[in-house]
């Protein structure tokens, strides 16, 4: 049974080898920014979060590469404090 239980784990570690192999490099960082706008996203996306994404791109950043944009719209809903 020895021979057997030996034979599994080293298939199975050969398998997960590859896996683990395309894990993102140590220096590579993907930062995240959470936006929240008022409005609809149709009617606002293009006059405030446009702007957003063209200064980054001019600063080096590629949204999907190295920046994250998470952009949520109230579609009108607006809540009291």
């Amino acid at each position: 049974m020895e021979r057997r239980e030996f034979i599994g784990t080293l298939a199975g570690s050969l398998l997960a080898a590859p896996l683990a192999a395309e894990a993102q490099p140590a220096g590579a960082k993907i930062y995240r920014i959470g936006w929240l706008g008022d409005g609809t996203r149709i009617a606002r996306e293009s006059n405030t979060l446009g702007p957003l994404r063209e200064g980054l791109r001019e600063l080096g950043y590629v949204e999907g590469k190295n920046i994250f944009i998470d952009a949520r719209w109230s579609d009108g809903y607006e809540t009291s404090p």
